[in-house]
């Protein structure tokens, strides 16, 4: 998978994710909308962890400044 995703890109969706999942499980959103926060915060996480975004991607969007 072609990385595209920069360093301050990444920082910005652990930060997200990490607000996210704690928001969840500390019951500040609940039912059906804190389970979204809580897939989407995972899905932060993971995209941030493999340098690649499948929408950015389908975009052309690309923050990495290496061009592998």
């Amino acid at each position: 998978m072609k990385k595209n995703i920069g360093s301050a890109d990444k920082i910005i969706r652990l930060l997200l994710a990490v607000a996210g999942i704690g928001i969840y499980f500390t019951d500040t959103v609940t039912g059906i909308w804190g389970f979204v926060v809580l897939i989407v915060g995972l899905v932060l996480v993971l995209t941030a962890l493999i340098n690649s975004c499948p929408i950015w991607a389908a975009f052309g969007v690309n923050t990495s400044s290496s061009k592998s």
